[in-house]
């Protein structure tokens, strides 16, 4: 015969080991006991069938077992060492030799049949670590019912019970430390501690052997196999009476003798198993793995002596912890588990949906009543008024039919058949007594609903309408003060953006009530004044509440309201009486702001206020940007114009030149694109005297965010551009512009043509035609103009290529809101 080892034949010394191996007698005698045998494999490998491949059953014996993870397969065994072989060696040599070096060899391994759970300490198997073979629930077979039920239902539901097998950590061994039970009867293997005294002293331990008997010095042979815990003093002292007179006597058990036992049918892994004496029928059940996916849960039966002891129900165990049935093992003990009874699905609305199995033979105990308990009764969740049942009825076609049930008392009793799949359904998620409150509210939340609720019951105070935000940035103004450090100091220059964001402002003339239309099923929208609700107590506006009303508070943020209706804040500052940050009433002009804040100073300068509005800014930085793009996109056709056009002679020299324009004109682009438009609005005041008075600003409506700044009035004018002296002149009143280009000095390059002036009130002061005249130089300077006299523009290179196109500078200074400031940037490009 050929023998095969990890699908490869064995020949040589490996082929003779495995050879003396199957021919030895003792693994002779594991063929003839009848619990196991060995039959090669297709392949020519050897295999150990599953069945418990038994010895001489020798507590704490190892088995060995060929194992290949490409498929040989090996059952759980157990079994007495060769003869000659050190205790736990594996065939092939002591200690750790085996046929093949590598991982997968025919190595020593012991399976849960080897399980010994007395505790003894001088048991192989208890100073061993025991490898638990249990199979997870991923392992599992997956049964058809599972499987059925998966399809109806879209979910794998588990098998009750189940999973308690799983967990590889609890064995649910008997605690071998603690006092055997009065009614434990004493068998071959266990041990007695005797101890005696009076009359004659004795003390020591005694060993029942197999004949049932312990021997004790002075004493003799003494038959205790039978006997009970609670009788072993009685006989002690019958039996040491015979001898001895006045002696005391005390007794108590030492190790316990291991029973072995059979586990067979629908096991997750039937085999012999080798249990302490005070083992149970749940014991073995939980060594062995329990039932596998075709298993009975609740017909488990107990055998002994070819009768039945009792049949079990593990559901009895699981879901209410009762063991009446649980009796005590006596070794050779067949526990048989049948196929799987009748099966029921439970799903839906439940923490516990499962798949669990009816008694059998029997309705008692099979309503959906006493499934339900097993998992913890009716849920809460799930609404009593109607469940549906899957049920097959063969007789019909198709057989699968779908059934409703109350979950009253009558469902409740309602017998469940096999094969039936019940799907509990959730309670509705709507609430009978109850109405919403949310948005700009203190606490959005279902409140209780009366009969003739109404709006103001609902918000019966204005401080409903305050955003709990609104404390938590108030309480932020304190808690950031240590993190801010001198800057905290510094609190005043964000206040209008603070008071603008604090709090939330409320809608007052617009909420709305959300309500289902059940006839159309649709939501119906009921808006109402919620000012005159609250605050005016107008019962027009003070609609009555139904229950699963929604009522929506909204804020001025969520609607854009009329600029009168607004919160606006003004920042006035510089030369007024009382600087500070206003709340502009409806309508209210920036010369009546200023009125109402007590007027100018002395030292204050109207014609040169400035006002800056970021409205403007953003469109003016607009504008820029759109500009900046223009002239990018006309530098690069003309610097493709160029290079078109050179002469093929010189293209080498005209190429270097191109480059150079070309990277000027991008320096000069990046200067532009620095420039920032600072929104300021030219108020075009008339020059004069007239502009010193607050009656000459105009009419200017105030928006949010406004800044109007009032400076001193200037003692000087500037001139700046192609002038011989850039320089502040000395304001002297009716001095013109023609004035101060003289003194200036008028450079060679000077293109008076294009002279303009930017006047204090930010205006542009030009001809009409777009060309400065000579008119322009008569005009009376106010304080703080400025004179800007620009360069003539060479128009055959491209050095200039920016200023050439923003030629029209008034027009630059005007749409784009460039300041002053500005023109250092601008005489450079």
């Amino acid at each position: 015969m050929t023998y095969t080892y990890l699908n490869r034949p064995l020949r040589g010394t490996a082929a003779a080991a495995f050879a003396a191996l199957v021919s030895t007698s003792a693994f002779a005698q594991f063929s003839l006991n009848g619990l196991g045998s060995t039959a090669p494999t297709s392949s020519g490998s050897t295999y150990v069938s599953p069945s418990s491949v038994t010895g001489s059953g020798m507590n704490g014996a190892r088995a060995t077992s060929a194992t290949n993870s490409g498929g040989m397969g090996t059952g759980p065994s157990t079994g007495a060492n060769m003869p000659g072989m050190a205790p736990g060696a594996p065939i092939g040599g002591a200690g750790n030799n085996s046929l093949d070096s590598g991982p997968n060899t025919l190595r020593d391994s012991r399976g849960p049949q080897d399980l010994n759970m007395n505790g003894e300490s001088g048991s192989e198997a208890a100073r061993s670590p025991k490898k638990d073979t249990r199979t997870s629930a991923r392992q599992r077979q997956i049964s058809q019912f599972q499987q059925f039920v998966q399809q109806s239902t879209g979910r794998l539901l588990p098998v009750y019970g189940q999973d308690l097998f799983d967990l590889p950590e609890v064995t649910y061994a008997p605690d071998g430390g603690a006092p055997a039970r009065d009614d434990y009867v004493l068998g071959p293997g266990d041990e007695l501690q005797v101890q005696v005294w009076g009359g004659v002293d004795y003390k020591g331990s005694v060993t029942i052997d197999r004949n049932g008997q312990a021997s004790i010095p002075r004493v003799g042979v003494v038959n205790l196999a039978g006997t009970r815990v609670g009788d072993v003093e009685a006989v002690l002292r019958q039996n040491i009476g015979r001898t001895f007179t006045n002696f005391n006597l005390n007794a108590s058990l030492g190790k316990l003798r291991s029973i072995q036992v059979y586990v067979v049918g629908q096991a997750q892994q039937p085999g012999t198993y080798n249990l302490s004496s005070l083992g149970t029928l749940v014991n073995a059940l939980f060594a062995s793995g329990g039932p596998n996916g075709n298993g009975s849960m609740r017909n488990i039966e107990l055998k002994r002596g070819g009768k039945v002891v009792t049949t079990f129900d593990l559901y009895d165990f699981i879901g209410r912890g009762e063991k009446g049935r649980d009796v005590p093992l006596a070794s050779g003990d067949v526990i048989v588990i049948p196929p799987v009874g009748p099966r029921v699905a439970i799903a839906g609305a439940l923490d516990n949906a499962a798949i669990y199995e009816l008694k059998p033979g029997q309705n008692v105990g099979n309503s959906l009543g006493d499934i339900l308990t097993l998992g913890g009764g009716v849920p809460t969740l799930a609404t009593s008024h109607k469940a549906l049942i899957e049920r097959v009825v063969p007789e019909q076609t198709p057989p699968r039919q779908v059934q409703d049930l109350v979950l009253d008392n009558a469902g409740l009793a309602m017998p469940l058949r096999d094969g039936d799949i019940v799907t509990l359904l959730g309670i509705s998620p709507a609430f009978a007594n109850a109405v919403t409150l949310q948005g700009n509210v203190a606490a959005p939340l279902r409140y209780r609903w009366f009969r003739g609720m109404k709006v103001r019951d609902l918000i019966p105070e204005r401080d409903a309408l305050i955003t709990a935000d609104y404390y938590v940035r108030k309480n932020l103004l304190v808690q950031n003060a240590e993190a801010l450090g001198s800057d905290a100091t510094k609190a005043g220059n964000q206040v209008d953006r603070r008071v603008r964001s604090m709090v939330d402002e409320i809608n007052w003339d617009y909420a709305v009530v959300e309500r289902l239309d059940r006839d159309k099923l649709r939501t119906q929208l009921i808006p109402f004044n919620l000012g005159r609700a609250v605050l005016q107590g107008d019962e027009s506006q003070n609609l009555v509440l139904q229950p699963g009303d929604v009522v929506t508070i909204l804020s001025q943020n969520d609607l854009r309201l009329p600029a009168e209706k607004r919160t606006r804040l003004v920042r006035v500052e510089g030369e007024v009486s009382a600087p500070g940050i206003y709340e502009v009433l409806p309508g209210e002009t920036m010369s009546q702001l200023i009125q109402r804040v007590g007027g100018i100073t002395p030292q204050g300068y109207v014609y040169g206020i400035e006002v800056d509005r970021e409205s403007v800014r953003q469109k003016q930085q607009q504008n820029l940007d759109l500009l900046i793009r223009r002239l990018e996109s006309q530098q690069q056709s003309q610097i493709l114009y160029i290079m078109a056009n050179r002469n093929t002679a010189d293209a080498a020299a005209q190429a270097a030149v191109a480059q150079q324009q070309q990277a000027l004109a991008r320096s000069q682009l990046e200067a532009l694109r620095k420039l920032r438009s600072n929104g300021r609005i030219a108020l075009e005041m008339p020059a004069g005297d007239a502009a010193m008075s607050v009656a000459s600003l105009p009419d200017l409506p105030l928006e949010d965010g406004d800044r109007v700044m009032v400076p001193t009035v200037p003692s000087f004018v500037s001139a700046v551009g192609a002038i011989n002296n850039e320089n502040v002149f000395i304001y002297k009143n009716g001095r013109t512009v023609g004035e101060v280009i003289k003194s200036a000095g008028v450079r060679p390059e000077a293109d008076l043509k294009q002279l303009f002036v930017v006047r204090a009130d930010g205006s542009i002061l030009a001809s009409g035609s777009g060309f400065f005249s000579s008119g322009v130089q008569s005009v009376a300077l106010m304080p703080g103009d400025t004179i800007v006299v620009p360069e003539k523009l060479d128009r055959e290179t491209t050095g200039n290529f920016v200023a050439r196109q923003l030629k029209d500078w008034t027009q630059i200074f005007s749409q784009l809101g460039l300041g002053v400031a500005a023109l250092s940037v601008i005489r450079d490009l």
